[in-house]
């Protein structure tokens, strides 16, 4: 537990503002441009969000687009089939029950088209600050490395977050996870050797310790 402590206060100190890399000014971008980040980078829905903003500025006109203009918009961001559909359902949602105001109730978020607990959780921490850590595949990577879950499913790396994680800290920890997996703790071929949290690192030290 002491060693938990420890890393998770080496986190903070590494990235004592970490922020959402997408961008968004209000509860309709934020919301489209999480759904668009799925198995995409932030950097590339970041270069589609302006022209889709343009054309569809709020709820009520994207429950209205042509859904042949709105793939061509979004395409580079893969999966676009999908996600065309889910974006117009998902806004004709808000338009019908919440009279286009986007919910900032987890249940009603997760109801929508295209919202699962992954995206609930960004949406709320990000934009309403609620406390919510949402696990993707770099939160996931390196916090089961570092030793903050020990798990192999996304499900019980949440619970094991939320339980090891003060829930003030649930938002940082979020981005920092996402941040430090992104640009040090990589998939293929993490930078251990310059990496700041290496010292607490379980898989640092396991590796270390099977070369001696």
């Amino acid at each position: 537990m002491e060693i938990l402590k420890q890393t998770i206060k080496n986190i903070k100190q590494l990235y004592p503002n970490p922020n959402c890399e997408l961008n968004f000014d209000n509860d309709y971008q934020v919301v489209v441009a999480v759904i668009l980040s799925a198995q995409c980078t932030d950097k590339r829905v970041n270069m589609v969000t302006p022209q889709l903003f343009k054309k569809y500025p709020d709820f009520f006109a994207l429950s209205r687009a042509d859904i042949f203009e709105l793939q061509d918009i979004i395409r580079s961001c893969g999966f676009y089939n999908n996600k065309s559909k889910n974006l117009i359902n998902m806004a004709k949602d808000v338009v019908s029950k919440y009279n286009g105001k986007l919910p900032s109730d987890k249940q009603k978020l997760t109801q929508l088209a295209g919202v699962g607990e992954k995206t609930a959780n960004v949406v709320l921490a990000s934009y309403f600050n609620q406390p919510a850590i949402a696990v993707d595949t770099h939160v996931f990577r390196v916090s089961n490395r570092l030793g903050l879950a020990d798990a192999k499913t996304v499900d019980k790396t949440q619970k094991q977050l939320e339980q090891n994680v003060n829930k003030e800290d649930w938002i940082n920890l979020h981005y920092s996870l996402v941040l430090h997996g992104r640009y040090v703790c990589k998939a293929i071929k993490p930078d251990c050797i310059n990496c700041k949290l290496k010292t607490t690192c379980k898989y640092f030290n396991q590796k270390s310790s099977s070369k001696n």
